[in-house]
C-alpha cells in the first residue's frame, strides 16, 4: 500500500486484532493535530508477551509518515526499538537508510537495517510480523 489514505489507515489501526491473530489487543488511536496532520499513539499487545509502543506523526493529505518511534518491550524491558535517526557513518545501515532498529546486546549502539520500515506506507504490518518472529526466536518455549 503506497501513500495511504486516512480512512484506509484508520481501518488498519482500529481492526488490528481482527486482522492479525497474534495481536491480543490494541490501544492505537489517530488524533488530528491540524487540518493535514495527525498523531498515532498507543500500544499493541501480543499473545507472545511482547508489547509494541507506537508514536507516528502522519501527513494526512499526502498519506505519509513524517516521523515515528516504535518500541518493543517485554515486561517493561526494551527488546528492540526502531527509529529514523540517520547514521551515515554506519555503512551496514545503508540498505534501509535512515530506517533501522536497535537490539541487545548494547541496545543503544547495536543497530540493524529495518527492511519494510519507511515513510510512504504503513509500518504496522511489518512491525507486527517482526514482533511475532521476535517472540518465536527470543521466547520459543512460551
Amino acid at each position: 500500500m503506497d501513500r495511504f489514505s486516512r480512512p484506509a489507515y484508520e481501518h488498519l489501526l482500529y481492526t488490528l486484532p481482527q486482522q492479525y491473530p497474534a495481536v491480543a489487543s490494541s490501544s492505537l488511536h489517530l488524533f488530528t493535530t491540524s487540518a493535514t496532520t495527525g498523531l498515532v499513539e498507543g500500544s499493541v499487545r501480543f499473545h507472545n508477551g511482547l508489547e509494541l509502543h507506537v508514536r507516528e506523526l502522519i501527513d494526512l493529505s499526502d498519506g505519509e509518515i513524517l516521523d515515528y518511534s516504535y518500541d518493543v518491550l517485554r515486561d517493561e524491558e526494551p527488546v528492540r526499538w526502531y527509529d529514523p535517526q540517520p547514521h551515515p557513518e554506519n555503512p551496514d545501515l545503508a540498505s534501509t537508510f535512515p530506517h533501522h532498529y536497535h537490539e541487545p546486546p548494547d541496545i543503544k549502539h547495536n543497530r540493524r537495517p529495518a527492511p519494510g520500515i519507511g515513510f510512504t506506507a504503513p509500518n504496522l504490518p511489518t512491525l507486527i510480523t517482526d514482533c511475532v518472529e521476535l517472540g518465536k526466536v527470543c521466547f520459543p518455549t512460551e
